[in-house]
């Protein structure tokens, strides 16, 4: 039905920078929100940023100043900038959005995660 795929992880330096892409594909009517969330070895998947339909965008306080979260809403495609990324950035980030079907079903779609890994 709905897919969303990012990319854009790997392996970085403290203080370096790196740029995930997530893209949707299927039958998808329109987006709501969409959201970075990361989950770090042994912790609890958490929020990183939101971007809403009504262009509101929302960071975690780890964040803030760093990430920039963006949308291409005409091609269902989700970023996030990260500058000056710290060691404990580290994690696996996936992609999730809140999706309405070409069938007017509401989905909650969740990507398969890209693997961020920074080092001192």
């Amino acid at each position: 039905q709905v897919q969303l795929v990012e990319s854009g992880g790997g392996l970085v330096q403290v203080g370096g920078s790196l740029r995930l892409s997530c893209a949707g594909s299927g039958s998808i009517f329109t987006i709501n929100d969409m959201d970075w969330y990361r989950q770090a070895p042994g912790k609890q998947r958490e929020l990183v940023a939101r971007s809403t339909n009504g262009g509101s965008k929302n960071y975690a306080e780890s964040v803030k100043g760093r990430f920039t979260i963006s949308r291409d809403s005409a091609k269902s495609t989700l970023y996030l900038q990260m500058n000056s990324l710290k060691p404990e950035d580290t994690a696996v980030y996936y992609c999730h959005a809140t999706v309405r079907t070409g069938t007017l079903e509401l989905l909650e779609v969740w990507g398969q995660g890209t693997l961020v890994t920074v080092s001192s």
